[in-house]
């Protein structure tokens, strides 16, 4: 019945029954508006006409104090504020006036209340405008942009209905220039846009055939100004939706501002207790990145609020990835620096009776049902007592808690601010045995630092009202809490305590194992620092949870590094190569751009000797309809030699493999043209590689409707495999950790720290190539399907029953094969 009395109310407002229908729907906005209705009646007595039913509608829809309702119904019902605009001035004025009482005189001079524009002051405003515009007019006729004389004349008439200017604009016009003619109603053509250049447009499709990139035309920077649209300015606070106000809150905004002078202050405050992810590195950037485009500073703040997961070397770590991703905090501070400050204005917040002690233990406080504490009640004195008792060390582990009187916007009730622990600090040592927690500590260091937008993951949407309480409980400035979605990755896990897990099983090495996707693999696995900003730009800012695939990454990598990678040459499965008429005694010195399209910036000389390493699948006895490379009867041209081999005698072991082949050579330009050029080694150093895969099999290892039997089990076992003597061109001998060099057809690669120049070298891969398309090979010995998913398995799949390789031929992959893997040093071949 109560549904049919407000679909009758809002219908009387001169709304369709669907739009009543769909208004109900909205429990909120039905109550806001089934209030202003009525009351709008009591002031009429009698019905609402549509004009006005518009007015309540959009009023209703878009206040957001529901304590200025009622005044402005009356404004609206009594006709005083009786268009759009007035209305909107309205709510921008209530919005930026938040504290009672409101100045009414004010009000109605910003609002436009009784203020009456004559049609003989817009005709004079619009002949002023045409006046200004006469020549240009006449020229033009009416493809003149006509908007252009209402914004003026709106200019000087600020309350005037908009209909009667346009009106009056179309009567003058038609005055001045007559009816339309054929040439006025030509369709005016359209002016053509110059095509992208071509590496534009392959990085835009290699950007969106993976993935959602739809910012990725967009720098950060400026992501970031036009977020910077929708965000308060300092010291508006107030103008943020859900933003709640006191009695204080000006004044303590008007103090903020002589502190700041204005400024943008943002902080990332991650929890030493871990490596940072990928995820991570969207937060440093938004942070970042969102204090500079507005001239700003950050705070690189570490949460140290919980000792016993915290451990040095993660300070260091997330310092040390911070400055590798670009960015310099202003200043970097603790939480632990303000534990005076926060216990003292824990002390505070009992003697308001707003937090008291309490004994429930852990399990009794978890979920959202808990039940009630029996000691929510208990005098100020004695939770003044008992949390100096808890200082002093005189309770337990979990025997007493100091909670806030408050209930969160998830239905948590009374969340605890602080906890026994008994473990040292690592920089505070034994001096306390209570610590804060995040729901006390986060909004009260952010008051101290005077950060003006706390930006945090949408997770922590719940624990905005305890943000907003707790500052306004102790009567300190507030800043006001945004959240936007985290950014994830398929095939991916980044929880702390689930890398810890693969860790302890021994499926990775380490946070820094190239298959895991910490910033610090990921700077292992040689990927730059500017490609995972980029990424992180054409991921942009948004407030649902974004997850992505892994090859919106890896294109940003691919980028960055096919302008930044030098070219190297580097034989995987070597086969020797013996050139009979070799045309020389000694090797010769071969200059090798870096690379090829740009000759300018410079080259580097590998020796080209009489017996040179080619890939065991660039050859072929006998080559198959579309083969190119080396075969009888078809030679191939060697890459930057100019010299052209062809296949004299293959020599075979006693088992029949293949051991080494001899080939006469002649100039490139002294015949027929090759079909194919290779890649090729000669003095090469011996090197092990490391060829890594995807760790997990499915997309969603975490999901238990995808992999019941938990992430642990999705490991995919293809993961790792190590090829213990592979070549490398020596020019790449004295490289230091994190270069990076482009393996001609083969990838880019990065040396890994590991290395010790003269003695170790160690390289790992980069971005894994997407997944191949080959069925499987089947082992007829334990009768297994191989799994062929890293592109080196094209040539060498591994059964991993019993350890036997089965030899595959070459097949075409989706991307260029990119294989990770490691180097060691073991001198000349």
């Amino acid at each position: 019945m109560a549904a049919l009395d407000s679909l009758s109310l809002f219908t009387g407002l001169g709304l369709s029954e669907h739009k009543a229908r769909e208004t109900l729907k909205n429990t909120a906005l039905s109550a806001q508006l089934r209030e202003a209705a009525t009351q709008a009646q009591q002031t009429l007595g009698s019905t609402i006409d549509k004009a006005t039913g518009t007015l309540l509608y959009g009023l209703a829809s878009r206040l957001r104090d529901p304590r200025r309702l009622s005044f402005l119904v009356s404004y609206v019902a009594n006709k005083k504020i009786h268009t759009e605009l007035q209305l909107s001035a309205a709510l921008e004025y209530v919005r930026s006036h938040p504290l009672d009482p409101i100045n009414t005189e004010d009000f109605e001079q910003e609002c436009g209340v009784g203020v009456m524009v004559t049609p003989e002051q817009i005709e004079e405003a619009v002949e002023a405008a045409i006046n200004r515009h006469r020549p240009q007019l006449l020229e033009e006729r009416y493809r003149f942009n006509m908007g252009l004389l209402m914004g003026e004349a709106r200019a000087v008439l600020k309350w005037a209905d908009g209909k009667m200017i346009k009106h009056e604009v179309d009567m003058q016009v038609l005055h001045l220039l007559g009816p339309k003619t054929e040439t006025d109603l030509e369709k005016k053509p359209k002016v053509s846009k110059a095509r992208p250049e071509e590496k534009d447009r392959r990085t835009t499709k290699d950007m969106m055939e993976n993935g959602e990139a739809a910012n990725q035309a967009l720098s950060l920077m400026e992501q970031l100004r036009g977020e910077a649209l929708k965000f308060h300015k300092p010291g508006e606070n107030y103008k943020t939706p859900g933003y709640v106000t006191t009695p204080h809150t000006m004044d303590l905004l008007k103090q903020h501002l002589e502190i700041t002078g204005g400024q943008v202050r943002t902080r990332f405050p991650p929890e030493p207790n871990g490596i940072l992810h990928i995820g991570h590195a969207k937060a440093i950037n938004f942070n970042f990145g969102y204090a500079k485009a507005n001239d700003g500073i950050c705070f690189l703040r570490f949460d140290d609020t919980n000792p016993e997961k915290e451990e040095a070397k993660f300070f260091t770590a997330i310092y040390d990835m911070v400055a590798w991703l670009g960015y310099t905090p202003y200043k970097v501070t603790y939480a632990s620096d303000y534990f005076d400050q926060l216990y003292a204005w824990a002390v505070e917040l009992i003697h308001r009776g707003q937090a008291y002690v309490c004994h429930q233990r852990g399990e009794e406080l978890k979920g959202h049902n808990s039940l009630p504490s029996p000691w929510r009640d208990r005098p100020i004195e004695e939770s003044l007592l008992l949390f100096e008792a808890m200082r002093k060390g005189k309770f337990a582990e979990g025997e007493a808690t100091l909670r806030m009187k408050l209930v969160m916007e998830d239905g948590k009730m009374d969340p605890v601010a602080y906890r026994v622990k008994y473990t040292p600090h690592h920089r505070t040592g034994d001096t306390w045995c209570i610590y804060p927690t995040y729901d006390y500590t986060h909004c009260l260091c952010d008051s101290i630092e005077h950060i003006t937008h706390s930006l945090c993951t949408k997770e922590f949407q719940a624990r905005r009202s305890s943000y907003f309480w707790l500052c306004n409980a102790l009567d300190v400035y507030c800043p006001v809490q945004w959240e936007y979605g985290r950014l994830n990755l398929h095939y991916a896990v980044v929880s702390k305590r689930k890398i810890l897990q693969l860790v302890a099983a021994g499926a990775v090495r380490d946070w820094d194992d190239p298959r895991l996707f910490t910033l610090t693999a990921l700077r292992r696995r040689g990927f730059p620092p500017e490609a995972i900003n980029n990424f992180c730009a054409r991921v942009g800012v948004t407030v649902a949870q974004t997850t992505m695939e892994p090859h919106l990454l890896e294109a940003c990598v691919r980028d960055v590094l096919n302008d930044t990678a030098p070219r190297a040459m580097a034989v995987l499965e070597p086969l020797q190569v013996i050139i009979t008429n070799f045309p020389t005694t000694k090797s010769l010195d071969i200059q090798v751009p870096n690379f090829p399209a740009d000759e300018t910036k410079g080259f580097h000389q590998v020796p080209f000797g009489p017996m040179v390493f080619i890939e065991r699948t660039d050859f072929k006895e006998e080559a198959e309809p579309g083969y190119k490379r080396l075969a009888w009867g078809q030679p191939v041209g060697l890459r930057h030699t100019g010299y052209v081999i062809e296949l004299q005698n293959v020599v075979k072991g006693p088992s029949g493999c293949v051991e080494s082949l001899e080939v006469t050579c002649r100039r490139a330009d002294a015949g027929e043209k090759p079909k194919a050029f290779i890649h090729w080694v000669s003095q090469p150093l011996t090197c092990e590689i490391r060829l890594y895969e995807r760790l997990f099999q499915h997309k969603n290892p975490e999901d238990p409707a995808e992999v019941p039997g938990g992430f642990l089990s999705d490991l995919n076992p293809a993961s790792l495999q190590v090829v213990e003597a592979a070549l490398v061109d020596c020019s790449v001998a004295s490289a230091k950790p994190f270069d990076k060099f482009q393996f001609e057809r083969l990838g880019y690669f990065s040396v890994d720290p590991d290395s010790c120049q003269g003695q170790v070298l160690e390289f790992t891969c980069l971005p894994f190539a997407q997944q191949s398309v080959v069925a499987p090979i089947y082992c007829a010995k334990c009768s297994t399907n191989i799994p062929l998913v890293n592109p080196y398995h094209l040539r060498w799949g591994s059964c991993f029953t019993d350890g036997k390789q089965v030899q595959r031929s070459m097949h075409k992959i989706l991307y260029g094969p990119c294989l990770s893997y490691s180097s060691r040093c073991r001198g000349q071949a």
